[in-house]
């Protein structure tokens, strides 16, 4: 207890107190001496007594021992020099092994010690389009994955014709179509089914790998409650097994069929693959372009299934389709607002407000700002973060959360060059689409956008190496300089008239000066 004069607290105990303690120990130490006693270890080391003066030769015992110390420091010696005289030996044998080494695997070394040659970009389109063409030309089957909310969008021409150029079967699949009304999947399938197969299917959102799976099943409650709910469900895999069993069934060679599936970025291709594995065998996510490169699954002992990247879109596509099929966000080639922006235009502005719950908004840049005030996204000082509004806003579209839908064009009907059913078993296919249809929950025509969609976009198979494009971009510009200097002015130059321009904003509410001001 510390005193109010004393600068430290006082150290003393009561007697009693100190009696406990020193009593304690005692039994303590006497503990520990019985426990040593019973192992036989001794505590004290046996001091070495020496040779008695009284002892007859004592000089001649004295001299021995020092001989024995002596000739023991001797042999540690010599163990020492022996050791250093190995590692010297060791030494000139690993130098004369490398001498000796053969030219391969010096020409070998040589390679590993120069600097190391810059690896393929994985994320650069030329890449992208040569993985798809090693899709396209090792599949005999190719699996068109659309999103249901916008099938002709998710439609490539270019992909298409390179298909049936190599004498490949289509089959086209209609993945989400849990986010579109019922009677619009109904629409669409009858609309392309005019052209090719059909086979209307709803991916499974919880699955999970195998590791993972296994340490659920320990756990029974739980684990029903996962296989029981909706999002857990998948539709339309045993229609699409038993399409492909039965093909590859029909194949004379008896090697296993090899299905490729492609599409644009994030319709449901890695998906459509884990589904049908039942386990998560692709990578598979929110963001755009995960996979990469080409990837081979065993889904039968006949069938195998390679998933593929997403289709490169072309620059000369409508902003909408490039907002939701390309990469331009990802790659930082496109503003995240400039994609809201353009997928706002296309859709109802009283149906947005409703499924956002946001009130009435002039232009998109105060939608985002309502819709980060919304979700509490706010920046240091309650500064609402428009930026990440508006990814959070595109991956909703390019995702499965928003629930939008196109018009089925009323004048659809069979190209020239159409792909027949042949080989296909038809009646397996409407039935099974027909018990997807009755499986699946729709959600109400109310409840989902009406979207406005641009046509079938156009993809790039083929895109020419960085290495190609600096030879190209000098070309003109030497040219440029020749007629430079061969043609000469030969009056002297004019200068326009001076006349103020107003350059518009890009925003929706922006007032045109040009009208008034000339």
């Amino acid at each position: 207890m510390k005193r109010p004069k004393l600068k430290k607290a006082s150290k003393r105990v009561s007697c009693s107190k100190r009696y406990k303690i020193q009593k304690k120990v005692k039994d303590h130490n006497r503990k520990l001496k019985k426990e040593a006693k019973k192992k036989g270890v001794s505590k004290r080391v046996k001091k070495d007594p020496g040779v008695p003066s009284s002892a007859p030769f004592k000089e001649q015992v004295l001299r021995e021992a020092e001989q024995r110390r002596l000739q023991i420091e001797e042999e540690k010696e010599k163990k020492k020099k022996t050791k250093i005289e190995e590692r010297a030996k060791k030494r000139k044998k690993e130098a004369a092994s490398q001498e000796k080494e053969p030219k391969a695997k010096k020409a070998r070394q040589a390679v590993e010690q120069q600097p190391e040659k810059a690896s393929p970009d994985r994320s650069s389109r030329h890449f992208l389009c040569s993985e798809l063409n090693k899709v396209i030309d090792a599949s005999d089957v190719v699996i068109q994955v659309l999103d249901a909310r916008d099938p002709l969008g998710c439609r490539c021409p270019q992909l298409e014709e390179a298909v049936l150029r190599g004498n490949k079967k289509l089959l086209l699949v209609l993945s989400k179509i849990d986010l579109v009304p019922k009677e619009n999947v109904q629409r669409w399938i009858q609309s392309l089914q005019l052209e090719f197969p059909v086979v209307a299917f709803k991916a499974s959102t919880q699955i999970v790998d195998k590791t993972l799976r296994a340490r659920k099943r320990r756990i029974v409650a739980s684990n029903d409650v996962l296989d029981r709910s909706r999002t857990a469900a998948c539709f339309g895999n045993a229609v699409l097994t038993e399409l492909l069993s039965s093909y590859a069934a029909t194949q004379q060679d008896g090697a296993s069929l090899r299905v490729g599936v492609v599409g644009f970025p994030n319709v449901g291709k890695s998906s459509l693959i884990n589904s049908m594995k039942g386990v998560l065998a692709c990578n598979a996510g929110i963001k755009r372009g995960l996979t990469k490169s080409m990837q081979e699954v065993h889904i039968l002992k006949n069938v195998k299934m390679m998933d593929s990247p997403g289709v490169v879109a072309s620059p000369s596509n409508a902003p909408a389709s490039m907002a939701l099929r390309s990469l331009q966000v990802e790659e930082g080639a496109g503003s995240v607002l400039e994609a809201v922006r353009t997928l706002l235009k296309q859709c109802d502005h009283s149906q947005i407000m409703l499924q956002y719950n946001v009130p009435d908004f002039r232009n998109s840049l105060e939608f985002v700002t309502l819709f980060a005030k919304k979700r509490g996204f706010l920046q240091k000082g309650g500064v609402p973060n428009a930026e990440r509004a508006a990814s959070v806003f595109l991956a909703d579209w390019t995702g499965s959360t928003v629930s939008y839908h196109c018009k089925v064009p009323e004048d659809a009907g069979p190209p020239a060059d159409t792909q027949t059913h042949g080989g296909w078993d038809v009646n397996l296919l409407e039935t099974g689409n027909q018990n997807t249809l009755k499986g699946v929950k729709f959600p109400s025509q109310a409840s989902s956008i009406s979207f406005t969609s641009k046509g079938p976009t156009a993809g790039l198979l083929r895109v020419e190496s960085p290495e190609e494009k600096p030879a190209e971009q000098n070309e003109p510009l030497q040219s440029a300089e020749e007629t430079s200097q061969t043609e000469e002015p030969d009056e002297p130059l004019k200068r326009p008239a001076l006349h103020v321009q107003f350059q518009s904003v890009s925003t929706d509410d922006a007032y045109d000066f040009n009208t008034d001001f000339k």
